[in-house]
């Protein structure tokens, strides 16, 4: 006999990102338009086509870890746990009065401990003939460590795994956490997505793939989704966390539920291992399937955080994807977040979530900065949300991420009702 599905809402939220280390001060730079991006600070770039990303400021590793402990993990793990800490905390979970073995943590990452291997490489060639790896490198390394170091510092005992899906990682984390909590298989999950990349060989390997910008002469408006000028994306790093829990669980302990999540869908382009399918169809696709989940008309959606990461073929497919779905709605509006942010790759997802959701609560849609001439093609067909903030009633926010070979993920999450 079919069980009835829960209905999954969402109780806590954490962000360590280029603009903001907690969830308020995100959001508050969010709606202020700040830019996050600037000239790298964390190595020489002389020699690199890019000179600048949306790194991460003031993170202090002390604050979660012990000395000797931080050690341990690569800095995307760090991140994870910074966001995670601050989700849980938020969520004002009292350990004592909730069933550990329900408590689940599911994470998404792209690039996993990307400083720690090219550290390591490193140190093993100086070292000649004799191999010298720290006993801490494969699990500083693979990606799946933050889901477990989360569960270990709380004692979560309920399934536990990671999502790898490039740039729809924490996406794809949130959908599976999502759908088990409705299956009845945790009561609460802690999930979100985390990256590190910004070192020689994530702005190396970018570039080389010809996916970054390199308007080094105007670095902090380089990311302008949608814009004819466009030039490719700029690379960030932080954490999102979200905790998502079964609305039986969270009115049992009475807990504050920010949103809740109605419907999450998955597709493939199937087309090119980098490229984005030239009209949209996976986007498209990705849309349709997660508004039939959450079985709402696409005239419901008052607001849609698109991947939009400013380059030349993804911009434009997901423009014609969003049309070929909402039609042509002035009275919805869309922001690429990431011409604030920089593209936070398998974390993007988790914290263009909390801006979704921050939306609903707030009636309040977070700008696209530095977009200044539209694709003409586009032109007063689809409010981009230009500039500045704009306020107006949100029921329901759409969040898309879209990764290398092709990956879709589409959530959406719906204002709270009892």
């Amino acid at each position: 006999m079919l069980k009835e599905l829960k209905r999954v809402v969402v109780t806590g939220m954490g962000a360590i990102t280029p603009i903001g280390n907690s969830v308020d001060e995100f959001w508050k730079n969010s709606i202020a338009g700040k830019s996050g991006v600037d000239l790298i600070t964390k190595f020489d770039t002389t020699n690199f086509k890019t000179k600048f990303a949306a790194e991460v400021k003031g993170f202090n590793a002390s604050e979660y870890f012990e000395k000797n402990e931080a050690r341990k993990y690569d800095l995307f793990t760090q991140y994870a746990v910074a966001a995670s800490e601050e989700a849980i905390m938020n969520a004002n979970i009292n350990f004592e009065q909730v069933n550990k073995d329900k408590i689940g943590v599911i994470w998404g990452s792209g690039n996993g401990g990307i400083q720690t291997f090219q550290d390591q490489v490193e140190e093993f060639i100086k070292g000649g003939k004799i191999p010298r790896f720290n006993p801490y490198f494969i699990p500083k390394i693979i990606a799946d460590i933050p889901s477990g170091i989360i569960s270990i510092r709380h004692g979560f005992r309920g399934l536990n795994f990671s999502t790898i899906s490039a740039c729809a990682s924490s996406n794809n984390a949130i959908i599976d956490a999502y759908n088990y909590i409705r299956l009845g298989k945790a009561d609460i999950i802690i999930t979100g997505g985390s990256e590190a990349p910004i070192n020689e060989s994530g702005l190396g390997g970018f570039n080389a793939s010809k996916a970054l910008s390199t308007n080094n002469e105007n670095a902090k408006t380089a990311s302008r989704p949608f814009d004819v000028t466009r030039d490719g994306f700029v690379m960030g790093e932080g954490a999102g966390a979200l905790v998502l829990e079964s609305l039986e669980s969270a009115q049992k302990r009475g807990a504050f539920i920010y949103a809740e999540i109605v419907g999450g869908g998955m597709a493939a382009d199937a087309y090119h291992l980098t490229g984005t399918h030239p009209e949209g169809e996976g986007a498209y696709l990705g849309m349709i399937d997660a508004l039939e989940d959450a079985d709402i008309d696409a005239s419901k959606i008052n607001y849609v955080n698109a991947h939009a990461t400013s380059t030349h073929m993804g911009d434009e497919s997901e423009l014609k994807a969003m049309y070929r779905v909402f039609g042509e709605r002035n009275d919805l509006n869309i922001s690429g977040t990431k011409s604030m942010t920089g593209h936070l790759l398998g974390a993007a997802g988790a914290i263009e979530a909390i801006l979704s959701i921050k939306a609903i609560q707030e009636n309040t849609i977070p700008p696209t900065i530095n977009t200044t001439e539209v694709e003409p093609e586009f032109v007063n067909k689809l409010n981009l949300t230009l500039g500045k903030a704009q306020y107006k009633e949100v029921n329901y926010a759409m969040s898309n991420t879209f990764g290398f070979g092709g990956h879709i993920a589409t959530t959406i999450f719906k204002k709270f009702a009892a």
